[in-house]
């Protein structure tokens, strides 16, 4: 059998690579949240509200505090970053009642969705880093917790665009529901993904103006103007019969014999 030519995206030996291991997963989480700029997509089975350190030059870093992760989410969506989170299992009640303090992360935006055959773990960053691995979004998974407590986890990060391109490919079908049709675990789904109605992504767009309204003519009054509000008005049809010229009534014509009474 004739081998095909080794090309930088067949040969792994070209991959850039790097080695992820236990606690060091703490630094890709840490490092995607800070580098964002254009979108950040994670997938995890697991989605807990775990706890990061405060960002560099704030209060609570100073402090030593540590902040949800939920937090961090709500400032890139206030900077306008594409924030899109696939997970498994249902979010852990802190995690639930993390996000409805923050309504830059309302569900009316759409950037939650959850799938009961996501175990794939996918840190993808502006389309141009990637983590591949075993560790969920949890404290445990990411390194966030202590020695001796955080989980086993392995784990690769790359910036090679075939592999790149490869995870967001498969990430995105899950994401708008070109899986669920031949799905067979749909009926115990909580929310098909291909039934779902998209929402706007947009930090701000449930503040959008609404459509100006148009300028009333001098010299018009409005509805509620004439102490009306406007309900209940005629339609153009009824206005125009009710100002058309009115007929002229038909007159009754007399028989001869009563003309001849008259006469």
């Amino acid at each position: 059998m004739a081998r095909l030519p080794r090309t930088p995206e067949r040969d792994v030996r070209h991959v850039p690579l790097r080695w992820v291991e236990d606690a060091d997963h703490h630094d890709v989480i840490t490092l995607a949240l800070a580098r964002a700029r254009v979108s950040l997509w994670i997938a995890t089975a697991n989605l807990k509200d775990m706890r990061l350190e405060a960002p560099i030059g704030s209060v609570a870093r100073a402090r030593r505090r540590y902040v949800s992760i939920a937090e961090r989410f709500a400032e890139l969506r206030g900077r306008g970053v594409e924030l899109r989170v696939l997970h498994g299992g249902l979010p852990s009640q802190p995690f639930r009642e993390s996000l409805a303090q923050r309504p830059q992360l309302s569900p009316a935006f759409d950037w939650l969705r959850q799938c009961p055959r996501v175990h794939l773990k996918i840190v993808a960053v502006d389309g141009t880093d990637l983590y591949l691995g075993s560790a969920n979004l949890t404290g445990a998974g990411m390194g966030a917790k202590g020695a001796g407590r955080r989980n086993f986890e392995l784990g690769v990060s790359t910036t090679d665009h075939v592999l790149i391109d490869a995870a967001q490919r498969r990430f995105d079908a899950i994401w708008t529901g070109r899986e669920c049709g031949a799905c067979r675990v749909r009926s115990s789904c909580p929310r098909p993904l291909d039934a779902a109605v998209t929402a706007p992504t947009v930090p701000d767009a449930a503040a959008a103006p609404r459509r100006a309204k148009a300028p009333t003519a001098p010299g018009r009054s409005t509805p509620a103007a004439r102490g009306g509000s406007g309900e209940g008005r005629a339609p153009r049809r009824a206005k125009a019969a009710a100002t058309a010229r009115p007929k002229r009534a038909k007159t009754k014509k007399k028989s001869p014999a009563r003309r001849a009474r008259g006469a």
